[in-house]
């Protein structure tokens, strides 16, 4: 594949020879064998469109509708390869701050007093205890030593789900041995091991520990006496320890580009994960703009300005899916801004064997982790997510107004509830003058009405007397929220509880 401009110096010459019009079809005798030709299969002479007016003989394209009509098709499939791409980049990018620190299986990120805003790290919570490491199987298997009482997602380098592990896992919280499989691997399934097979070498492993009366430790120490990473057939006592890092407060970033840079990215992706990992129409798309794998990623001056401008469009896009969304099965209840990411109930937003492309674009150019244990219904088990990006009259949520929000009595969360506020250009938690962009039910001093309802505000200045339900916002700064349900009980799940809208209130 090239990204030159095709020249057909022959055919041009052919085109130009016969640009003459033909004798006056009216004098031209009939063809013996001529059939009627339906006008709906013909092209017309000439078109007008977006790519402005295209020029034909006769069928055949002159040289500048053949210009436009693949500076089109480039931009058009640079555009799709970004919306595609974006799973994969996204695990590039994170894969690539892990191993900042260190490399791979040997190193885990602790977060032992909790993330906050200083991490760049898309739609995180500020009540989860975050342990995290880049896996790679380019040597061989690996097992997993997992600690008990979390949520762990193992997902391959291009966001497919691999496996859960801990409370959603098969070792059911318990904690266990888990082997995962390189592609390739032959052979059956060794005993001792919950195991599973991956497409790609490349895998992020993220858990999630619980705070203990709103203390992190214990997790983070769980995790540091138990958890372990080595290759299969290693004996238990030559498991080597890892090299466990504390990195609440660190900034750094995780998040994948918007512009050009994007593509590069995302070509790192597929020259170093084999091309089995996703459909060939998803690896034929990236080659159709140059990003195949064995071959140099070198677009010349034309392709890259389309590229480039593609990265823009693109970037649009997505923002506009996700913060726009025109799908009315995004939202959770009639008339409101509360939506799911996970619109059709699928981690892999297959519907009626129908792929959401929007809603898949949607999720992951706004979040991380994919894992069948936060799409499905599981009444007090796990989270469940509620969005919302825009207030009342339906306005974008800005930094310089002041906001309540109601939550109506019955809180339909077994273990807690909370809300977390992100920038609208980054989906990281909001940079304020607070740490923590949040509040929720583990919050010390939170007012809870008489009947349990709550009332929340949200704004460049606290309220007088409710400091401690309120979550401060920057003006000329537009946020958005999550609202989390942990143990989500079935009021939920049958929409008989529902959300507050954000109300201005000055």
């Amino acid at each position: 594949m090239t990204n030159r401009r095709l020249t057909l110096p022959i055919l041009a010459v052919t085109v130009s020879a016969c640009a003459q019009p033909p004798a006056d079809p009216a004098v031209q005798e009939r063809p013996a064998f001529a059939t009627d030709i339906p006008e709906v299969i013909v092209t017309p002479n000439t078109m007008e469109t977006r790519l402005g007016t295209l020029n034909f003989f006769d069928g055949f394209p002159d040289d500048a509708t053949v210009e436009k009509v693949y500076d089109n098709l480039d931009f058009q499939r640079g555009v799709q390869a970004f919306l595609a791409g974006m799973p994969a980049a996204s695990m590039y990018a994170m894969g690539a701050a892990i191993r900042e620190f260190g490399p791979a299986n040997e190193t885990v990120l602790l977060f032992e007093t909790l993330m906050d805003s200083r991490t760049l790290f898309l739609t995180a919570n500020t009540e989860s205890v975050y342990m995290m490491m880049w896996l790679d199987l380019r040597d061989g298997p690996m097992v997993l030593e997992t600690p008990p009482n979390v949520l762990g997602i193992i997902d391959d380098a291009w966001f497919q789900y691999v496996a859960d592990f801990g409370n959603a896992g098969a070792d059911r919280g318990e904690g266990g041995r888990y082997l995962i499989l390189p592609p390739g691997y032959e052979g059956p399934d060794p005993d001792g091991y919950h195991v599973a097979r991956a497409r790609t070498y490349g895998h992020w492993v993220i858990w999630r520990g619980f705070l203990e009366n709103g203390d992190p430790s214990p997790a983070i120490e769980s995790t540091k006496s138990i958890f372990r990473a080595y290759p299969l057939g290693q004996a238990p006592a030559g498991r080597p320890e890892m090299n466990f890092i504390n990195v609440s407060g660190v900034e750094f970033n995780t998040i994948h580009a918007m512009d050009y840079t994007f593509f590069e990215e995302l070509n790192h992706v597929v020259q170093n994960e084999p091309a089995t990992g996703v459909e060939p129409e998803v690896m034929g798309l990236f080659a159709s703009i140059g990003i195949r794998q064995g071959q140099a990623f070198e677009p010349d001056g034309r392709m890259r300005e389309i590229l480039t401008e593609a990265a823009k469009v693109a970037s649009a896009t997505a923002r506009t899916l996700a913060y726009r969304s025109r799908d009315p099965e995004t939202f959770l209840f009639e008339n409101s801004a509360w939506g799911t990411p996970f619109v059709g109930g699928s981690h892999e937003f297959i519907s009626d064997g129908v792929r959401l492309l929007d809603a898949r674009s949607f999720f992951f150019f706004y979040a991380t982790g994919i894992t069948p244990a936060m799409a499905r219904k599981m009444v007090g088990v796990g989270s469940q997510y509620a969005t919302a990006f825009v207030d009342s009259e339906g306005q974008t949520l800005d930094g310089g107004k002041s906001y309540r929000l109601h939550l109506p009595p019955n809180i339909p969360a077994r273990d807690f509830w909370s809300i977390v506020l992100y920038d609208n250009q980054t989906r990281s938690m909001l940079q304020t003058d607070q740490q923590f962009p949040s509040v929720g039910s583990q919050k010390e001093g939170i007012v809870i009405n008489d009947d349990t309802s709550v009332d929340l505000y949200f704004g460049p200045e606290a309220p007088a007397g409710m400091e401690s339900n309120w979550v401060q916002t920057v003006s000329g700064k537009g946020f958005n929220v999550i609202l989390r349900l942990y143990g989500p009980l079935e009021p939920w799940f049958q929409k008989k509880w529902k959300p507050g809208e954000f109300e201005v209130i000055r």
